[in-house]
């Protein structure tokens, strides 16, 4: 009996997560026409140049600031072993 519903329970699990999965693959609605674009009918697309320029010069700022760190604290570190 106890075999029956694990086995009926994983049934169930792997029915129920491809049900999902069909429901996931469906495609929106689409916009009311006019919705979002530039009057000759194309789509105006999100500017991404300026956040991820921002993105990019503040992750490299981030990753000398790590750098430094690193080197300061390995000096730090023969200093004391000298």
């Amino acid at each position: 009996m106890k075999r029956l519903l694990k086995s009926l329970f994983i049934t169930f699990v792997f029915v129920s997560l491809i049900m999902l999965a069909q429901v996931t693959f469906a495609d929106p609605p689409a916009p009311p026409p006019g919705h979002g674009s530039s009057g000759d009918g194309q789509p105006v697309g999100a500017p991404i140049d300026g956040g991820l320029s921002i993105l990019l010069v503040m992750g490299a700022a981030y990753g000398g600031k790590k750098l430094y760190q690193a080197r300061k604290e390995k000096k730090e570190a023969d200093e004391l072993m000298s």
